[in-house]
This record gives C-alpha cells, structure tokens and sequence, in this order.
C-alpha cells in the first residue's frame, strides 16, 4: 500500500495519511499536462504503479509525448458533502506503447461497469476494433515524483 505520509508532502499543508494507490483506482477524471503548455481531462487506468491512458491519432497526445515525454498528471476531488479534499499529483517521463484491449476492458469497467451490453456503443466498439486499423495506443507514466495532499476538512 502506497500511502501519502510515503511520499512528498509539502510542510506547510495540515496532512492526514490516505492510501494512494485505493484513491488512484478510484474512477476520478485526470487532468493530464503535456508541453505547449495543454492540460486536457482523461480518463486513466493506475495499474502497476503507473498511469494508463487511451490515446490515438483522434487526439494530439500521442504525438506530444513522442515529441516530448515529460508529462504531469493531477488526480483530485473535492465533495462539499463531506469536505473530502484529496490530490495526486505525478511527474515523469511518459511513453507510448501498443494498446492492448485486456487493459482497455480493466479501464472502462472502473468507470462503466463490467456489463458491455450497457455500455454507449462507441465504447463497446474500441474495444472490439483492431488497434493496428485505428491506431489505439497507450500513454504510460511511471511517475518519478508522486506527491500526494490531504487538505480534507470537518464539515458542520
């Protein structure tokens, strides 16, 4: 377990440890960070101790981290109900390697669910494409620096 007393924590924030890597499966948006500068929000898979994310040539990522590997992703949420307020925040060299659909199942399922059949057909249909054809690929980023905040607060 990989938990935010583990990591970089900034000494001027109040901390509560949290489990990292539970967070990091949750099915949060990321905000991804490429030169240029261009943040777009993503959906990611953390698996293995790094970030996965669907690109192809739909979208200029690919080529930016071809172009330029260094990449920053943030993972964050903020409930007002209950005044969770976590973030991830990684860095590192990104790379691009071929899309593998098991992976592509483990991603949508975090935020689908595991039923297909309930699934808005265009995501039914890039898993079921040949990746060669469409060009699918992933974006990894095993992050080299990992830093993690809790600025949680008691609501009431």
């Amino acid at each position: 377990m990989l938990t935010s007393s583990a990591v970089e924590v900034p000494h001027s924030c109040s901390m509560h440890a949290f489990d990292i890597d539970a967070f990091l499966r949750r099915p949060l948006t990321a905000r991804v960070a490429t030169n240029g500068p261009t943040v777009r929000p993503t959906w990611f898979l953390w698996e293995d101790r790094a970030f996965w994310i669907r690109t192809g040539p739909w979208a200029k990522l690919g080529d930016r981290v071809r172009a330029d590997p260094a990449l920053a992703v943030v993972v964050d949420e903020c409930d007002l109900g209950t005044g969770a307020v976590r973030q991830v925040t990684a860095r590192g060299s990104a790379e691009t390697l071929p899309f593998d659909t098991a992976r592509g199942h483990r991603k949508l399922a975090r935020y689908l669910g595991s039923d297909e059949d309930r699934r808005d057909p265009r995501f039914r249909r890039y898993l079921r494409e040949d990746p060669a054809v469409t060009g699918a690929m992933w974006i990894r980023l095993r992050p080299d620096s990992l830093t993690a905040k809790d600025l949680s607060y008691a609501v009431g």
